[in-house]
């Protein structure tokens, strides 16, 4: 959430300082209190007072599991075309790792009142499980989720790879109940080497296992 000094507001609105501390007090028009005791005003609000259009944040969003994929350039060049306008976000790691920094970062930003809409192909470009927490999410914090289910930019032969990644995820639960830790660790890392399932999915799978 943007915030401006009353400084900055009255400009925007073409009016004295004096007059927004008269609609503050009427309660027309909300201020915070920065640490030092400095008035500040929500963005958005004032622009709704002087009736300014809200500026629209839109993020496009692209995702695929490998660099070898080329669905990654058939994604955004959709994307693209359909919202000229947006912010292009895209980046390489499995639909089933809710650690991936930028899809973090675009979360943070949500929340933050930066993004008014978020656009994906399909519903796994953004998380393989999960969707309707992202789409909840999105609601509490008034950011629009655009769907465009264009399952042509949804490889089948990635959701056969997340597939086998969660079989693996599951069945090392399993195996750790047999041995320790570190064993574990070190036979998951071989079968990465050997099989190229994700890392971070790895990792996770580990850290689910010290929680168990």
């Amino acid at each position: 959430m943007q915030h401006v000094t009353p400084k900055e507001a009255a400009k925007i609105l073409g009016v004295h300082v004096s007059s927004l501390r008269r609609w503050e007090n009427e309660g027309k028009l909300r201020a915070i209190r920065t640490p030092g005791g400095q008035r500040r005003f929500i963005l958005e609000e004032v622009e709704k007072i002087g009736g300014i259009p809200r500026t629209i944040k839109t993020i496009c969003y692209g995702r695929v599991s490998t660099h070898s994929q080329q669905d990654e350039q058939r994604q955004l060049e959709h994307l693209r075309t359909r919202y000229p306008e947006a912010e292009i976000i895209s980046e390489v790691g499995s639909g089933l790792n809710f650690k991936r920094k930028k899809f973090l970062a675009i979360l943070e930003r949500i929340i933050d009142g930066d993004i008014q809409r978020v656009v994906v192909a399909h519903p796994d470009r953004l998380v393989r499980f999960g969707f309707e927490l992202v789409r909840w999410l999105c609601t509490k914090f008034e950011c629009e989720l655009v769907v465009l289910n264009d399952r042509k930019l949804s490889p089948e032969q990635e959701l056969v790879q997340d597939m086998l990644s969660s079989i693996h995820c599951f069945s090392s639960r399993l195996y750790g109940l047999r041995k320790y830790k570190s064993s574990i660790k070190e036979d998951l890392q071989k079968e990465v080497a050997s099989q190229g399932i994700d890392k971070a999915v790895t990792e996770q799978c580990i850290e689910n296992q010290a929680i168990s």
